[in-house]
C-alpha cells in the first residue's frame, strides 16, 4: 500500500512527488503515456517558480538547460522594460523546453525515492475512510491512503470524482508550432513588425538552426484532439500576413484555445486535484506550468503532515483555501489579456490606454508581480503586510536563506537569538542570526517559504507553531511537555 498515488507525471505531478518524498511519504506516480512528450515547446519559469527551485536546490541544475531573458513585456505582450526594484534575486524569465523541465523534475522525484510507472492510465477509483482504491485501464487495482489528480485539463480523476469544472469554452483558437522557413530573416522581421500592430497573437521568432517558433490565429474553433496540419499554418499565415514565409519541415504543431475553467473543489475526501486538472486558462503570460508547480509546493508538505500524523485539523483544507483564489486571479488576468489581444476597436483603445499607464513604474511592477506570482499574499489573519507573503532569498550567516529550505521543513529565522522551536524541532529548523537582512525581529517560515508569523514573543510563537505544525513532539508521545 502506498501513502499517495499521483495520476500524471507532468511538472505538477513530478514536483508533488518530490515534495512528498522530502518527508518520506511512499509515493507512486502513474503516467498514462509510455514515453515522454516528443514536442519541443518552450515554456517559461517565472520568478516565483525559480525561487521554489532555489528553495529545493534545483535551480543550478535547471539553469544549465534554459535561457534567461528579462521579465518585462509579460502582460498581454505589451512591450515594457523590467520595472525597477523587483523584490527577488531571480528577477528574470527562464525559457526552457517543456520535455526538459518535465524530465528534470521527474528525475528529481525518482532520486528522492518516488516510483514512476509509465503506460498506466487511471480508469476508476473508490474511496473509504481508510484510503483510495485505484483501478488501472488494464484492470489492476492499487491501494493508497490518498490520490492526487495531476492528469491535465481532461483529468480522468476529476471526472471520476464528479467535481464540476465551470467556466467558458474556447471562443478563439491559436496555432503554434516550430518549423523552418524559406525567406530571409530580414523579410520575416519586417512583416512581423507590420502585422503585429494589428494581430497580437502573431509572431515568428528565430529558434536557431533555421527553425522558427510560429504563432498565428486559427480560422475558428475546432476539435483540439486533432492537431493542425502544416497546410493549416500556411493558409492562416497567408490570410493574416499575406505570405506563408515558405514554412516547411515542422518539428511539432499544436493549437490552443482560450477556454477558462476552475474546479469547484480541490478536495473530495482522500482525493485531491492540482495543476491543469484543477484549472485551465489561456497561455497568455505563460502562467500555466508555474501555477501547477506552485500548487504542488503548497500541497506537498500539508499532505505529508496529514500522513505523518502531526497535521493540525484544518491544515489540509488550507490547500484549497489558499490556492483556489490564486487560480481565480490567474483566470481573471488571462481573460483580461485575451481581451487586450482582440482586434476590435474598443479593445485596441483599452490596450493603448493600458500601454500608457504601464509607463508608471508602480503599474508595471504590479502587473509583473501578478503574472510571476511574487505578489501573492495568503490570508493568515491580521498583521504586517509581510505576513502571508513569501520571503525573498536573503543573505544569512550560513549562506542564503533558500539554501536552508532544501529539506522542505519550516524555519524560524531569529534575529533576537532568544527564541526556540522546542518540541517542534523534528519539523521546524531554527537559525539564530542577528545579522539577517530583515526589518522585523523574527519570522516563522512555512516549508513553501511563506511567512506564517512575525514577532519576538515565545508564547505567541508557540501558538503559531501549533497552528501550522501541530502539537509538540512530546505531546504526541503522550509525555508531559514540562518534563
Amino acid at each position: 500500500m502506498f501513502d499517495v498515488i499521483i495520476a500524471g507525471c507532468g511538472p505538477t505531478g513530478a514536483m508533488l512527488a518530490a515534495e512528498l518524498r522530502l518527508h518520506d511519504v511512499r509515493v507512486l506516480v502513474l503516467e498514462k503515456e509510455t514515453e515522454p512528450a516528443s514536442f519541443v515547446r518552450i515554456v517559461s519559469l517565472h520568478m516565483r517558480s525559480l525561487e521554489l527551485m532555489a528553495m529545493r536546490g534545483l535551480l543550478d541544475r535547471i539553469l544549465r538547460h534554459g535561457r534567461r531573458r528579462p521579465a518585462g513585456g509579460l502582460f498581454a505582450a505589451i512591450p515594457k522594460p523590467v520595472p525597477k526594484g523587483l523584490d527577488s534575486p531571480y528577477a528574470y524569465l527562464l525559457g526552457i523546453r517543456q520535455p526538459v523541465i518535465e524530465r528534470l523534475l521527474a528525475e528529481h522525484a525518482i532520486e528522492l525515492g518516488a516510483q514512476v510507472r509509465r503506460g498506466c492510465a487511471v480508469a476508476g477509483l473508490e474511496q473509504d475512510d481508510e484510503g483510495v482504491t485505484v483501478e488501472l485501464a488494464g484492470g489492476e487495482r492499487l491501494r493508497s491512503r490518498y490520490l492526487v489528480g495531476c492528469d491535465g485539463a481532461r483529468s480522468t480523476v476529476r471526472k471520476l470524482l464528479g467535481v464540476g469544472f465551470p467556466g467558458e469554452p474556447s471562443r478563439t483558437e491559436t496555432l503554434m508550432g516550430e518549423m523552418k522557413v524559406g525567406v530571409p530573416q530580414e523579410e520575416i522581421a519586417a512583416k512581423v513588425a507590420e502585422v503585429g500592430e494589428t494581430f497580437q497573437r502573431f509572431w515568428l521568432r528565430p529558434f536557431g538552426e533555421g527553425v522558427y517558433s510560429v504563432v498565428v490565429p486559427a480560422a475558428g474553433v475546432s476539435d483540439r484532439a486533432e492537431p493542425p496540419t502544416l497546410e493549416d499554418f500556411r493558409r492562416q499565415l497567408r490570410a493574416v500576413a499575406g505570405t506563408d514565409f515558405g514554412v516547411h519541415s515542422p518539428r511539432w504543431l499544436s493549437r490552443f484555445g482560450d477556454a477558462t475553467r476552475l474546479a469547484e473543489r480541490y478536495r473530495v475526501g482522500r482525493v485531491l486535484l492540482a495543476g491543469d486538472a484543477a484549472h485551465i486558462h489561456p497561455p497568455t503570460g505563460g502562467q500555466g506550468l508555474n501555477l501547477g508547480v506552485q500548487d504542488a509546493v503548497n500541497l506537498g508538505w500539508k499532505l505529508a503532515a496529514q500522513i505523518s500524523g502531526w497535521a493540525p485539523e484544518p491544515l489540509l483544507d488550507t490547500y484549497q483555501a489558499e490556492r483556489h483564489p490564486v487560480a481565480e486571479d490567474v483566470l481573471d488576468n488571462t481573460r483580461a489579456q485575451m481581451e487586450l489581444h482582440s482586434t476590435e476597436p474598443g479593445a485596441r483603445a483599452v490596450r493603448r490606454l493600458l500601454t500608457e499607464l504601464m509607463d508608471f513604474d508602480e503599474v508595471n511592477r504590479h502587473l509583473i508581480e501578478k503574472i510571476t506570482a511574487v505578489g501573492i499574499r495568503y490570508d493568515f489573519g491580521e498583521g504586517p503586510d509581510l505576513l502571508g507573503r513569501r520571503l525573498r532569498d536573503i543573505d544569512v550567516k550560513q549562506g542564503s536563506l533558500y539554501g536552508l529550505l532544501h529539506r522542505g521543513r519550516g524555519l524560524l529565522l531569529d534575529r533576537t537569538e532568544r527564541l526556540t522551536v522546542g518540541g517542534w524541532s523534528d519539523r521546524v529548523d531554527h537559525l539564530a542570526d542577528p545579522t539577517a537582512a530583515l526589518d522585523v525581529p523574527c519570522v516563522l517560515l512555512r516549508p513553501d517559504g511563506h511567512v506564517a508569523w512575525i514577532g519576538d514573543d515565545q508564547r505567541d510563537l508557540d501558538d503559531h507553531l501549533s497552528r501550522w505544525f501541530g502539537r509538540r513532539a512530546t505531546e504526541e508521545a503522550g509525555e508531559n511537555p514540562a518534563g
